[in-house]
């Protein structure tokens, strides 16, 4: 008999009760929604710094103090058994995971190390799988790209096909507006030389993001590929560029261009391309959208769907991380009612949020 889940999961007699691991930006902006959920208690945060342990949760995320202390020891996340942790940090540490697993705690997270669960080392999947079996917990990782672009409107969309011939996802991001020199200039290259190992390191980093979101994919449309390919490419300022974060001078890089695509028979099958700049006077001759993704689907019922985000210049930092954030806190009572394991999209019901209080 095949086990199946209902289309909500049903609601437990007590607030689900979440812990948030990570106070960034997607964090804070997670803990908040926490805070607002009409079914959800906030009951822990773990943190990194030393400057924000034993701080209140509230303040270090710029809402009224809560009562719940900031820890850097996972013991004592532990000990606050909380039903689900919102797991957002940095980096995806497996010890770390592994303990609060095999403690009986869920947990949804924006890592995308777990995105697909055949394409992650053995060994990793073999200790996150045991300690779920241990503690009969389940572990899902969602957000915004990957994640919903990537796979559940991709689903979606998919559904009114018979015959798929192709299926294209691109992500524009117009980061003139962003008042961040240290990530765009330093982090990100932007602003200086055109350097192949940037390039490289670049495609790379977005093969692993993303390739196990479209094999994925792939898996559940009963669809197959023979190789994953991805370039990397920049564009530069044919003139100075003044943005928020400084100035780019002209013929550095102001754009970047990576393309991951699945290859079926030689042609791409599914792709996924991120095109992120820093202004329109290029030399190159780039198609450059509003910031959103847009969705070009090739089959016996050919569609393109362009889905832009409306928020105005002045607000994006503070609307931006509910991307992410918000699919994750809107997963966690699916999660907590899972079966043990590492669930996917394909694991678990159409994600439906509880809005009753969205708008405290």
């Amino acid at each position: 008999m095949i086990e199946t889940l209902p289309a909500r999961p049903l609601l437990s007699l007590r607030p689900w009760r979440v812990a948030q691991w990570a106070s960034g930006n997607v964090g804070s902006h997670a803990l908040r929604a926490v805070v607002r959920h009409p079914r959800m208690q906030l009951v822990g945060l773990h943190v990194h710094s030393a400057a924000k342990a034993g701080r209140d949760a509230g303040e270090l995320c710029g809402i009224a103090p809560l009562g719940v202390a900031a820890t850097r020891r996972i013991e004592d996340i532990v000990a606050l058994k909380p039903d689900c942790v919102l797991y957002m940090p940095q980096g995806c540490d497996f010890d770390e995971l592994c303990t609060l697993l095999s403690a009986g705690i869920n947990i949804v997270t924006t890592r995308n190390e777990l995105q697909h669960p055949a394409a992650m080392p053995a060994a990793q999947r073999a200790r996150i799988e045991a300690a779920c079996a241990q503690g009969q917990s389940s572990i899902h990782a969602t957000g915004s790209s990957p994640g919903f672009a990537t796979e559940a409107l991709p689903l979606v969309l998919s559904s009114l096909q018979r015959r798929l011939d192709a299926l294209h996802i691109a992500e524009f991001a117009d980061l003139s507006t962003r008042n961040s020199p240290e990530m765009l200039f330093t982090l990100m290259g932007f602003g200086g030389p055109s350097l192949a190992q940037a390039n490289e390191g670049r495609a790379q980093h977005l093969r692993h993001a993303f390739g196990p979101s479209l094999q994925l994919l792939a898996d559940a449309l009963g669809l197959s590929f023979e190789r994953l390919e991805v370039h990397a490419e920049v564009a530069l300022a044919r003139h100075d560029l003044h943005i928020a974060a400084g100035v780019i001078k002209a013929g550095t890089v102001a754009a970047q261009r990576t393309v991951v695509q699945a290859l079926h028979a030689g042609r791409p099958l599914l792709s996924f391309t991120a095109t992120w700049y820093c202004g329109q006077d290029l030399a190159a001759d780039w198609e450059l959208l509003p910031d959103g993704w847009k969705i070009q689907v090739q089959g016996d019922a050919p569609f393109e769907l362009s889905l832009r985000f409306t928020t105005a210049a002045a607000d994006k930092a503070a609307v931006t991380p509910g991307y992410t954030a918000h699919r994750a806190v809107n997963a966690v009572p699916y999660v907590c009612a899972a079966a043990p394991g590492i669930r996917t999209v394909l694991d678990l019901p159409n994600i439906i949020p509880d809005l009753r209080a969205g708008n405290v």
